[in-house]
C-alpha cells in the first residue's frame, strides 16, 4: 500500500493557560496547545493480527497503516472486526498473534494506560438517566482525569481546555444543562468535547451518528471533520451504515468477516461493484441506496 504525504501549513503557536473555574462562557477562550506528530509518519501500523474472543475470531491476519493526518472510513458489516480495530489501536485488545505499534510504541499490557492518554474515543450514544446529577461541563472534565491521574484535582488550566472544547463542539450555551436532559445529538457532541478534553493526537469513533436522526448525523459529521481539520488530528471512522460514513474520509477500508477485503479511496471503493460484495446484496438494492450516501463533492 502507497502511504501518501500530507503537507499543511506550520501550526500557529496558540494561547496560554490559566487557571481555576472560568465561566464566563461568552468570552472568547485561550486555545490549548495539541500535541501533534509529523505529517505522513506512520502513526498506526497494525500487522497479522488474530483477535479472537472465545470461539468467535474477530481479527483474521489483519494488516492496516495510517499516516498521520489521515481521515480513515472504516466500513462494513456488523460483525465485520471493525470495532476490534479500534480497540487494539486503544491498547485494549489482546491479541493471538502479530503485531500492533501506536504512535511509535508497540502495544502491550505495559503501555495502555499511557497509550490511552493519546488516543480519544467516541462510542455510540447512550441512554443517559435524566436523573444523573453531572452538567455538561463536569461531564467534559471527565475527559482530563486519564491526564491528571488520580490524585490531582483539575486547576484552571484543565477548566480552560474543557471550555474551549465545549465552545468548539458548539455546547458553551448547554454547559451547565444536566448531562441527562439533552437530545441525543446533544449528547454526542459532549461526549466528542469530553474526547477532546484530553487533548489527544488519534480520534477514534466508532459508529458516532447511529441512533441519530438524520439532520444530527450531518451535523455530527460536519462537525468531526472541522475537529480532523483544525486539531491536524488522525482519524478512524467507523460505520456500518454507508449514509453515515462521511463524504469527506480521505480514504476507506472495506472489512468483512475479520478481514480487510480493500483498502483505498471512497471514488475507487464506494462502488455498486464492491458494495454488493462487501454486503451481499443484490447491485439493484445497492444502486438505489447508493445516491443517499455522502459523497465527497469534486
Amino acid at each position: 500500500m502507497v502511504e501518501r504525504v500530507f503537507q499543511q501549513p506550520p501550526r500557529k503557536e496558540r494561547g496560554t493557560l490559566g487557571g481555576e473555574d472560568d465561566k464566563d462562557y461568552d468570552s472568547p477562550l485561550p486555545g490549548a496547545r495539541w500535541k501533534g506528530t509529523v505529517m505522513g509518519t506512520t502513526v498506526i501500523s497494525i500487522e497479522d493480527a488474530v483477535v479472537s474472543y472465545r470461539e468467535d475470531v474477530a481479527l483474521r491476519g489483519v494488516s492496516l497503516k495510517v499516516t498521520s493526518g489521515e481521515f480513515v472510513g472504516i466500513i462494513g458489516p456488523n460483525g465485520a472486526g471493525k470495532t476490534t480495530i479500534l480497540t487494539i489501536v486503544n491498547g485494549l485488545g489482546k491479541l493471538l498473534s502479530g503485531r500492533v505499534s501506536v504512535l511509535g510504541s508497540p502495544v502491550d499490557r505495559g503501555n495502555g494506560h499511557s497509550l490511552r492518554k493519546r488516543v480519544g474515543y467516541v462510542a455510540q450514544v447512550e441512554n443517559i438517566d435524566p436523573r444523573m446529577p453531572m452538567s455538561v461541563r463536569e461531564v467534559v472534565m471527565i475527559g482530563r482525569y486519564g491526564v491528571l491521574g488520580l490524585f490531582r484535582r483539575p486547576d484552571r488550566h484543565d477548566w480552560v481546555i474543557v471550555d474551549e472544547m465545549l465552545e468548539l463542539v458548539g455546547m458553551t450555551q448547554l454547559a451547565r444543562r444536566p448531562i441527562g436532559h439533552l437530545s441525543g445529538g446533544e449528547q454526542q457532541r459532549v461526549a466528542i468535547a469530553r474526547c477532546l478534553a484530553q487533548e489527544p493526537e488519534l480520534f477514534l469513533l466508532d459508529e458516532p451518528t447511529a441512533s441519530l436522526d438524520w439532520k444530527a448525523q450531518v451535523e455530527i459529521l460536519d462537525l468531526v471533520k472541522q475537529i480532523h481539520d483544525s486539531r491536524r488530528l488522525t482519524t478512524l471512522f467507523v460505520t456500518h451504515n454507508l449514509d453515515a460514513m462521511p463524504h469527506t474520509c480521505d480514504r476507506v477500508v472495506l472489512m468483512k468477516e475479520g478481514l480487510i477485503v480493500d483498502d483505498g479511496t471512497p471514488d475507487k471503493l464506494i462502488t455498486t461493484e464492491s458494495l454488493s460484495r462487501l454486503y451481499d446484496m443484490p447491485s439493484p438494492v445497492v444502486e438505489e441506496r447508493r445516491p443517499h450516501i455522502h459523497v465527497k463533492e469534486s
